[in-house]
């Protein structure tokens, strides 16, 4: 085990539907350090982010927060961890700020202004407007802010860009910097190019997987 590590997998495995997706896995993320997940579709990306977030078991293997197995710290674990999922996770009947709202209060609240978080991603005219009748990119750029409305350090992410422009895109790049400057963690999968080069970035490529 890492003793720098703030999160750490220990042979890891997957399976689905008998076939195995992953196995043996391992790798750890130190402070400020961001981990892409790449392959083809149907090699475990997804699953292996669930996986982190608690929202499925492994098959075998341990995830390692801080040195501990996250099954043992439960929700002291789980209020650390901003996970946006492929598709949006947003509550169409709510508002913009109904939305961050919730997501503040199931994570550790960070201290911006909600109506700043908006701001930041060009949703500030948007704030009561029921997300139902937003574009797609959006209601991206509204599930992704849920990142700056909590102070979670590790941030888990599955296609992040889907549905942004280029702008946005560059934005969103920005904040994931920001993240790993004040020593939070990241992991992401993508079709995009992600290359921050200032930053300690790893990569993980499970169709290479033995």
């Amino acid at each position: 085990m890492s003793e720098a590590a703030l999160l750490e997998i220990q042979d890891l495995s997957c399976i689905r539907n008998d076939r195995t997706l992953f196995e043996h896995l391992e790798f750890a993320l130190e402070p400020g350090e961001m981990l892409v997940v790449e392959g083809p579709n149907g090699c475990g990306k997804t699953s292996l982010l669930r996986i982190l977030t608690g929202l499925r078991l492994a098959d075998s293997g341990d995830v390692l927060w801080r040195g501990q197995p996250i099954d043992r710290l439960a929700g002291d674990y789980y209020e650390q961890v901003t996970y946006v999922g492929h598709h949006d996770g947003v509550k169409h009947e709510l508002s913009c700020l109904e939305n961050l709202r919730l997501a503040r209060a199931m994570g550790i609240p960070s201290v911006r202004d909600l109506d700043d978080v908006l701001e930041q991603v060009n949703l500030y005219a948007y704030g009561d407007s029921e997300v139902g009748s937003l574009s797609a990119g959006q209601k991206r750029r509204l599930a992704l802010a849920r990142l700056l409305a909590t102070d979670s350090m590790i941030w888990i992410l599955d296609e992040p860009f889907t549905s942004l422009d280029k702008a946005s895109m560059a934005m969103f790049s920005e904040m994931f910097e920001q993240q790993l400057q004040r020593s939070g963690i990241i992991v992401v999968t993508s079709h995009h190019d992600i290359s921050l080069p200032t930053l300690a970035l790893q990569r993980l490529n499970l169709g290479q997987q033995p």
